[in-house]
């Protein structure tokens, strides 16, 4: 059984599933060598990588030579932008991108001088440089897939896995595009020169130059110069593929040599497998051997509405515009600029927009080649959409979940692996664009993940950030812990004695005022208690006056009974009878009134602050008087009298035994009368 490298030598080839074969247009622009056209007045450099990974080395008004690098970053994944030309830098602002969607990108726009200098270059020997210098200076040239891609070159130069086959494309399947068929007519050695570099840091057993059998003169100049080549004997080939769109595609390319499948999700490295360009090959030339940076590339211009169709070497920031104008573009109503092929190419929503590394076409179609765009009709499931799919992927079932907006079921269904080649849309007969659908479709899931990665690294920040407040906080308490260890190693017994001496004194400052609340408290219910014993006395005294008055009235009426008591006062003081009814029934209302307040007061305390307590202990004897006096108003002067001294409360008990003893004597003169 015949090995992989036997069958490469022997020229095998598989046949790859899909695919059309739409008119070919080459013959517009493959007939006449590659041109120059003039110097535009300025150049519109897009920068976008700025602020990611790499940074402006110019700012405006700078002066600038051509090559001269505009960014400088470290980040593997930054690619270098050079000068075009030379001139002045007059603005870096946002401008349309050259997309279907004219998004504005941060761009350096130059003012050329007309003078096109050159800043100073590093020509270099594929001999003297290691493989680590060839990688470092095309990287340092910003060196870009040219197939339309862009992927970094350098990164493919340096994979993880071993290689085994580079496959080097030269298909150019799409029916308008030549720029490489002349680029390899004309520049066959220099390709062959840059794919000795490649040779050299890949180090790979086959190398296979792939051409499609429409483009002869192709063939012919590239077998010539692998003759002449100084690769090893039998490790390079020229191999012819049929004509078949999209042939060129990375997968297909690699299906149809070696007859193997890159698995979903993954890349063809993994099955040690490179396929470079044949424009990136002489890019590589350039920078290695003559020191020049990617700031070039051919393009083809073409269609029917422009008067000087061919390819040209158009500078990288070239506004179509400025091509469009010295290619006698011949615009029509509701004319459509195409970047890329009919096939794959995208519409301009404007022509103020820059060539990219990637542009290898501007198509100027007139309204027979590419007419108005069909309405869309509902689908007929007539199935050619899955005939053709080189991806061997149910464009049907795509189309529905991305027009349902039904996004993760389209992933499902492996949209990841659509190479947007348009096959499917090229044979639908209800004219339904579905590889816009798909395009959609695959930018909403790159937002999403690309949400989702950002809340991812948000989230990472956020627990990094906790993480380190809590090694402060720790690494914090050990150093003031270590510091108390250090202090207490040092310290001599005098002052640890003293420590402790502070210590206890806080410690019987903290005691002393937890317990003064409760002293307070005491205190203040021992005042409460006594209230009562005071009123008591009080309402005794009241008592007291209300029977001096009764004893006066009985004066009144007496008039001998007064003449005697003047007489013989020590007598009435010394007697001991008891008090009349009506002096009696008078003590009790006054006992009554002295219990009742003093309850009063009991309940009156309960429900007020300690303080309260204090004040009304302090003003209990007034306010008990003027409560008996509003019952009361005729005994209200006698009896705040009796509480203003202590020589009026001793009259007043005098008065009292004195109106015993009236009465008493008045009671024993009733018995001895007739």
């Amino acid at each position: 059984m015949l090995t992989l490298l036997d069958q490469l030598d022997k020229g095998t080839l598989w046949r790859s599933p899909g695919g059309i074969h739409p008119p070919e247009v080459k013959f517009l622009s493959n007939t006449t060598p590659i041109g120059k056209l003039p110097l535009a007045q300025e150049y519109l450099v897009p920068v976008p990588q700025v602020g990611e990974n790499c940074t402006l080395a110019v700012k405006v008004g700078d002066k600038v030579l051509k090559g001269m690098p505009l960014t400088q970053g470290t980040s593997i994944w930054h690619l270098p932008v050079h000068a075009p030309t030379s001139g002045t830098v007059v603005a870096i602002e946002p401008r349309a991108s050259n997309h279907a969607s004219a998004l504005p990108v941060n761009t350096c726009v130059i003012a050329a001088d007309g003078e096109d200098s050159w800043c100073e270059l590093t020509p270099g020997s594929v001999d003297g440089l290691s493989n680590q210098e060839l990688i470092a200076k095309i990287h340092g040239a910003g060196i870009a897939g040219m197939g339309g891609a862009a992927f970094p070159s350098h990164i493919k130069l340096n994979p993880v896995s071993e290689i085994d086959l580079v496959i080097i494309n030269g298909v150019e399947c799409e029916p308008y595009i030549s720029a490489d068929d002349r680029l390899m007519r004309e520049y066959s050695q220099n390709i062959l020169a840059g794919i000795g570099i490649i040779h050299r840091l890949l180090t790979p057993k086959r190398i296979v130059i792939a051409i499609e059998d429409n483009k002869p003169e192709a063939i012919n100049a590239m077998q010539q110069a692998v003759s002449q080549s100084t690769l090893p004997a039998g490790s390079t080939r020229v191999t012819v593929i049929p004509t078949k769109y999209p042939s060129g595609g990375e997968k297909q390319l690699i299906q149809i040599i070696t007859g193997r499948e890159v698995p979903s999700g993954s890349i063809p490295a993994k099955l040690g497998i490179v396929v470079h360009n044949v424009g990136t090959a002489f890019a590589i030339h350039q920078a290695v051997t003559q020191g020049k940076p990617l700031i070039e590339r051919v393009v083809t211009v073409t269609g029917q509405n422009v008067g000087k169709p061919g390819n040209y070497w158009l500078p990288i920031g070239t506004p179509v515009e400025h091509v469009l104008a010295q290619s006698e573009f011949k615009a029509e109503a509701q004319q459509k600029v195409i970047i890329g092929g009919p096939m794959m190419g995208h519409a301009l929503p404007t022509i103020q927009v820059p060539i990219l590394k990637g542009t290898n076409c501007i198509l100027v179609p007139s309204s027979q080649e590419i007419g108005a765009t069909p309405e869309e009709k509902a689908c007929i499931r007539c199935g050619e959409c899955a005939n053709v799919c080189p991806a061997l992927l149910l464009p049907q079932q795509l189309f529905w979940h991305a027009k349902a907006e039904e996004y993760d079921k389209a992933a499902s269904y492996n949209l990841k692996d659509c190479i947007e080649c348009g096959c499917c849309s090229y044979v639908c007969p209800s004219d339904i664009p579905l590889v816009e659908y798909y395009r959609i479709a695959k930018s909403a899931l790159k937002q999403a993940a690309d949400e989702k990665q950002q809340a991812e690294r948000a989230k990472h920040r956020f627990e990094a950030r906790l993480h380190r407040l809590e090694e402060e906080k720790l690494a914090r308490e050990a150093k003031a812990k270590e510091a108390a260890e250090r202090r207490q190693a040092t310290m001599t017994g005098t002052d640890k004695n003293a420590v402790a001496e502070a210590m206890a004194r806080i410690a019987a400052k903290k005691a002393a005022a937890a317990q003064t609340p409760t002293d307070t408290a005491i205190a203040t219910a021992a005042v409460v208690d006594d209230v009562p014993k005071e009123k008591a006395a009080v309402a005794a005294a009241i008592a007291r006056a209300k029977a001096k008055k009764a004893a006066q009235a009985d004066a009144v009426d007496t008039r001998s009974v007064r003449t005697s008591d003047a007489t013989d006062p020590a007598v009435e003081l010394n007697s001991a009878a008891p008090l009349s009814q009506k002096d009696k029934i008078a003590a009790a209302v006054a006992r009554a009134k002295a219990k009742k307040a003093a309850q009063q007061n009991e309940i009156a305390t309960a429900d007020q602050a300690p303080e309260t307590h204090v004040s009304e202990v302090q003003t209990s004897e007034p306010q008990a008087i003027t409560t008996q006096a509003a019952d009361t108003p005729a005994i209200e002067h006698e009896s705040t009298t009796v509480l203003q001294s202590p020589e009026d409360d001793k009259k007043a008990r005098v008065a009292a035994a004195v109106a015993r003893a009236k009465a008493k004597k008045r009671r024993r003169r009733t018995q001895h009368l007739p």
